[in-house]
C-alpha cells in the first residue's frame, strides 16, 4: 500500500468516522472510544515524553495502523469477536484471581505464581485489544507518538513478565515433583514474592530501555505500518535513521530473555521427566504428569509464537503472518491461558465447586 500524506489520512478517518455513525450505530462507535480511553499506554504517555522528548526529532507526531480488513462487514464481525475474546478473557482472568485469593486450598506457591500470570495475561490484553477494537471497526486508526511509545513499552513489559513467570512457574513444578518434602522449605512465600517482584522490576526495565531506543530513532513522513497494535518489529523498518544498535539491542536482549527463561524451563522438566520415569504407580505418573501439562501447553504455545515474532531472520517476515502472529498473542494466549489452567486442573475446579456450593447454601 502506497503512503498517503497526513492531510489525506486525517480527511480518510474523518469520513470513516461518518460512516461508522451511519451505518453501524454511534453505540458501537461510542463504545469503541470507551474501550479505547481505558486502554492502560495512556497512564504512562507522560513517562515517554519526558524520556524521548529531548532525543527524538523526527518529523512523525502519530502513525497510521492499518486493520485487518476495509470491507464494513467483515470489520463489524471482527469487532463483535474480538471484543467477546476481551470479555471471556477479563472475566476468565479476573475471576482465577479471585477464586486463588478466596480458595484456602489454593494457597499454595503454585496458585501464587499463577495468580500474578493471569494479572499479567489481563493487563497485557489491557493494553492491547481497546485499540485493536477500533482498529476492527476502521480502515485507518490515527495513534499519537508517545502513545504508540508507552503501548511499545508495554507490549515488551508484559511479554518479558510472562516469560519469567513462566520459567519461575517450570521451577515450581520441579520442586513440586521432584523434591516433595522439601516444597513447603524450598519455596516459601517470602522467596515466591522476591522472584515476582524481581521479574517485575525487570520486565520494566527492558520494556523502558526497548521502548526508548526504539523512538529515538528518526521517523521521517513514513508512519503507515500494516499491524493493529504499536510494538518495536514493524517500527524499525519504518525507521529512515541508522537502525543497527536497536536491531543488535532487539536480538540481544530478547534472544536472551528467551534462551534463559526457555534453559529453565527445559532443565526443570528434564528433571521432572526422569523423576516422573521413576515413580512406579501409573496412577502416580499420570497425576505427576497432570499438574505439569497445562504449564507444557501453555509454554508452547507462549514461547513459540513470541519467537516467531522476534527471532525469526527478517528476509522470511511476511506482514501477513506477522499479524496474524501479532493477534494471537495478544488476543488468543490471554484468553486461553486461564482455561488451560482451570479446565485441566482439578483442584481448581474442587474450589469453585465448593464456593459455587457455599454461594448456593447461602442463598437456601
Amino acid at each position: 500500500m502506497g503512503i498517503f500524506n497526513r492531510a489525506q489520512y486525517y480527511r480518510a478517518a474523518k469520513e470513516k468516522e461518518t460512516v461508522l455513525d451511519l451505518e453501524r450505530g454511534k453505540w458501537i462507535v461510542n463504545l469503541s472510544r470507551l474501550l479505547r480511553a481505558c486502554a492502560l499506554e495512556e497512564f504512562i504517555v507522560e513517562l515517554f515524553i519526558y524520556f524521548t522528548a529531548k532525543g527524538n526529532h523526527s518529523a512523525v507526531t502519530e502513525f497510521i495502523l492499518l486493520g485487518l480488513t476495509d470491507n464494513p462487514k467483515l470489520q463489524a464481525i471482527l469487532f463483535c469477536v474480538f471484543l467477546l475474546i476481551y470479555l471471556v478473557t477479563a472475566l476468565g482472568n479476573l475471576g482465577l484471581i479471585v477464586l486463588i485469593q478466596i480458595s484456602p486450598q489454593l494457597k499454595t506457591p503454585m496458585y501464587f505464581l499463577l495468580c500474578h500470570l493471569a494479572l499479567i495475561d489481563f493487563l497485557g490484553t489491557s493494553a492491547i485489544t481497546p485499540n485493536t477494537l477500533v482498529n476492527s471497526l476502521r480502515e485507518i486508526e490515527i495513534m499519537s507518538f508517545y502513545a504508540c511509545a508507552a503501548q511499545v513499552c508495554c507490549f515488551i513489559t508484559f511479554s518479558v513478565w510472562a516469560l519469567l513467570m513462566l520459567s519461575v512457574m517450570a521451577y515450581d513444578r520441579y520442586v513440586a515433583i521432584c523434591k516433595p518434602l522439601l516444597y513447603v522449605v524450598l519455596m516459601p512465600k517470602k522467596l515466591c514474592i522476591q522472584m515476582v517482584t524481581s521479574s517485575y522490576i525487570y520486565g520494566f526495565t527492558v520494556g523502558l530501555i526497548q521502548a526508548v531506543a526504539t523512538f529515538h530513532m528518526f521517523f521521517c513522513d513514513s508512519n503507515v505500518f500494516n499491524q493493529l497494535y504499536c510494538y518495536d518489529v514493524p517500527l524499525i523498518a519504518l525507521a529512515c535513521s541508522d537502525t543497527r544498535v536497536k536491531e543488535l539491542m532487539l536480538l540481544i536482549i530478547a534472544g536472551f530473555n528467551v534462551f534463559c527463561s526457555l534453559i529453565i524451563v527445559l532443565i526443570s522438566y528434564i528433571f521432572i521427566a526422569f523423576a516422573i520415569l521413576r515413580i512406579h504407580s501409573a496412577v502416580g505418573r499420570q497425576k505427576a504428569f497432570s499438574t505439569c501439562a497445562s504449564h507444557l501447553f501453555s509454554i508452547t504455545i507462549y514461547y513459540g509464537t513470541l519467537s516467531f515474532m522476534y527471532l525469526q531472520p527478517k528476509s522470511k517476515h511476511s506482514l501477513d503472518k506477522d499479524k496474524f502472529a501479532s493477534v494471537f498473542y495478544a488476543l488468543v494466549i490471554p484468553m486461553l491461558n486461564p482455561l488451560i489452567y482451570s479446565l485441566r486442573n482439578q483442584e481448581v475446579k474442587n474450589a469453585l465447586k465448593k464456593i459455587i456450593e457455599k454461594v448456593y447454601s447461602s442463598d437456601q
